[in-house]
């Protein structure tokens, strides 16, 4: 029964996340020989899922170790022992009582810049521990999406120039949008997604600049995806005229 084998032209998505089944793999391969539009598509969706997969990953951050050699310059080091040798003059018993009190002030000291060193990099850290899981969560949505057997993909070009791509899957009940050259906002604006639902469109997220994103909410049913210029924190419904407003598959 050919009803139920997916289009060639489909599995662009599928076969840049090396999900598709090893027969699916060879025929795809062969066809990319002689498609050109698949090639484009398939560069397109590598270097989309090398993007998220790279948001995952977390530099340390370029002030830790300025930090770090501040703190350490900052302790007084102790002075040499030195081995006695009869009785201390009195200059020298004097440097030894005064030692002390300076070495546990140095000690403190160092307790307190390295507390207050280790709270911040904690903080740093479970900062970028959140982004990391928000990015591992946007790619798996995203990755369910792409490699879906009923995936479908749609492109656009918006009227600011960005080119645009939407996946969508009916059995997932999931869209992705792509954005490509998508020029930075006015400040104080943001880019705003929308699903289009018999005419009523929808909040469906934002996106800030070039890549991959999940859409908010259901995409069955939507006839079409919508990008607008919205006040930053979005708006209930579009306030400007669209930039693009892309018809969905049927």
């Amino acid at each position: 029964m050919n009803q139920h084998r997916p289009d060639l032209h489909s599995l662009a998505a599928a076969y840049a996340l090396d999900a598709l089944e090893p027969a699916e793999r060879e025929d795809f391969a062969a066809h990319l020989s002689h498609c050109e539009d698949c090639r484009t598509e398939v560069a397109e969706f590598e270097a989309t899922a090398a993007r998220l997969a790279g948001a995952a990953a977390q530099d340390p951050p370029s002030a830790l170790k300025q930090r770090t050699m501040a703190a350490v310059e900052g302790v007084r080091q102790l002075p040499p022992r030195v081995p006695e040798t009869g009785a201390a003059p009195r200059t020298t018993r004097a440097l030894k009582r005064k030692a002390v009190p300076l070495a546990l002030a140095a000690s403190v000291a160092a307790a307190v810049s390295f507390a207050g060193l280790a709270a911040w990099q904690y903080q740093e850290s479970r900062d970028a521990r959140q982004q990391a899981q928000q990015a591992e969560q946007q790619l798996d949505a995203v990755s369910t999406v792409l490699a879906a057997p009923d995936a479908r993909t749609v492109h656009g070009r918006a009227t600011n120039g960005a080119l645009t791509t939407v996946v969508s899957s009916d059995r997932q009940n999931r869209a992705v949008f792509t954005a490509a050259g998508l020029p930075a906002p006015a400040e104080g604006r943001t880019y705003q997604l929308w699903l289009d639902r018999d005419g009523t469109m929808r909040p469906a997220g934002f996106i800030h600049s070039d890549g991959t994103v999940p859409l908010d909410g259901d995409s069955a049913g939507a006839g079409a995806v919508g990008l607008t210029l919205e006040p930053v924190g979005g708006s209930p419904q579009p306030t400007t005229t669209p930039l693009l407003l892309l018809a969905l598959p049927a």
